[in-house]
């Protein structure tokens, strides 16, 4: 029997009726399902007549043996199933049902045919790059953690700047104060470090982005760097204490003196591809970019159309 996990944002009424839906089609089709069990706890009364999935806990082998993880919600729920995800290595699905929902594959309105192509297996997989990090002090290591998208260290206090340095395979490249160093993936670069001025990067591309937050320094820029190389940030020894944040799901203490270093992951985030949408095309779509007035290569194909902000498709 086919077997599928499904996690789920639950603090939404029409989340939870959706969950319902897709459950009882998916278990119509002959695909067993699992839930966390605190979610199936949370659907209650929204639970489909004669839907009996499987109960699991939120741990790192919840989705072992799954064909896929579909993801109902925002980039914070594809985020946190993907620390559910990426241990077993079982590909994800998103189905945006919150706001921008920049790591969702489909959007609520075409969820019938994101499961059409599910229970079909009419899909692809992607790996997106990750990182692993390690924090040490005083010649310990402190803790281990990973991201899909950032590593951000961070000042713990509003009023103290943190004073940092940063570090590129094995060499010093700069010291400031600042609010925060954010290490981002390239799938993270249209997050956190977008909002800090760093640049986007196309999913396609490895690399490791090094984006400074507020930097009170001349050389303090965004920086690409080969995605084989480590990173680290060096927190002042004589300053306040700061934080590290990976997703926003995962939080280690700095303590002052505290070093974090950044390398590509060791194991990717499996991500399922449907429509085989350019990069391009979900970057105009979810930050609603203007593009008006663009006419394109000459030997273009007459489909290849872009809907335009406050109108239709124009060629």
């Amino acid at each position: 029997m086919r077997e599928a996990m499904v996690v789920l944002h639950t603090g939404r009424e029409t989340n939870r009726r959706t969950a319902a839906a897709v459950t009882a089609r998916l278990a119509a089709e002959g695909i067993r399902l699992r839930m966390l069990g605190s979610e199936l706890v949370e659907m209650g009364s929204e639970v489909p007549d004669g839907f009996d999935p499987i109960p699991v806990e939120d741990l790192p082998a919840a989705a072992e043996g799954a064909e896929f993880v579909l993801v109902l919600g925002g980039d914070g729920t594809f985020l946190r199933a993907a620390a559910l995800a990426r241990p077993c290595g079982v590909p994800l699905l998103g189905v945006n049902l919150g706001r921008v929902g920049f790591l969702a594959e489909a959007e609520q309105e075409s969820l019938d045919e994101a499961l059409d192509a599910l229970v079909a297996r009419d899909y692809a997989i992607e790996e997106r790059m990750t990182i692993d990090v390690v924090v040490r002090s005083n010649g310990s290591v402190l803790g281990r953690t990973w991201a899909l998208n950032e590593a951000s260290v961070e000042k713990s206090t509003r009023e103290r700047i943190l004073e940092v340095v940063l570090e590129v395979d094995g060499r010093p490249v700069s010291s400031f104060g600042c609010d925060g160093v954010i290490c981002a993936t390239p799938t993270g670069s249209t997050a956190y470090a977008f909002s800090a001025g760093g640049p986007v990067v196309w999913p396609q591309v490895e690399a490791l982005l090094l984006v400074p937050s507020n930097a009170h320094a001349l050389f303090a820029r965004p920086m690409l760097v080969a995605p084989d190389s480590q990173a680290a940030v060096e927190v002042d020894q004589f300053g306040p204490p700061a934080l590290l944040d990976c997703d926003g799901k995962r939080t280690i203490v700095l303590p002052p003196g505290a070093r974090v270093e950044v390398r590509r992951g060791a194991k990717p985030v499996r991500v399922v591809r449907i429509d085989g949408q350019p990069f391009a095309d979900r970057l105009v779509r979810k930050f609603d970019l203007p593009v008006r007035g663009w006419r394109g290569s000459p030997d273009r194909h007459p489909d290849d159309r872009v809907v335009h902000r406050g109108g239709g498709p124009r060629s």
